[in-house]
């Protein structure tokens, strides 16, 4: 059975390659959901690889993904450090969940080393660039795996 997973990218990520691309690399936003499309393809996971900066929208995905995916990968960006709403969604999802960040939000600015969201997470993947992308796909895939 064809596994599908639900990869949420928050504010501003829409902008990879344009903004600080000694934090985030040079790789569009476009790019980087190509090589996302053909990991998951190589996996036989059908991937829903989606932006918002709205975080009512946000929510609103992870709400509406429990009847139609069988987990979440989700870089949260700014709301990460800021949104209760999108932590508390979260929670309510009881599927496996992957937290990801392009950058090491650890080694960043004091506001950003507290992460909402890590604790209703299954795990988390930070600083490794745009390869974390994929390895939360594999990740994902293998805690599917598991519980097959």
């Amino acid at each position: 059975m064809i596994s599908k997973i639900l990869f949420i990218n928050g504010p501003n990520l829409n902008l990879l390659g344009e903004r600080e691309q000694s934090q985030y690399g040079s790789m569009s936003f476009d790019d980087l959901k190509k090589k996302c499309m053909e990991k998951s393809k190589n996996l036989s996971i059908e991937l829903d690889f989606i932006h918002s900066n709205i975080e009512g929208e946000i929510i609103n995905m992870i709400q509406n993904a429990n009847t139609k995916y069988d987990g979440i990968i989700i870089n949260a960006a700014g709301f990460t450090h800021t949104s209760v709403a999108i932590r508390d969604a979260l929670e309510i999802y009881k599927k496996p969940k992957i937290e990801v960040h392009i950058s090491n939000i650890y080694s960043r600015e004091e506001f950003r080393h507290k992460s909402l969201i890590s604790s209703v997470v299954n795990g988390g993947i930070f600083g490794l660039g745009v390869e974390g992308y994929n390895l939360a796909i594999l990740a994902m895939n293998d805690l599917l795996n598991e519980n097959k």
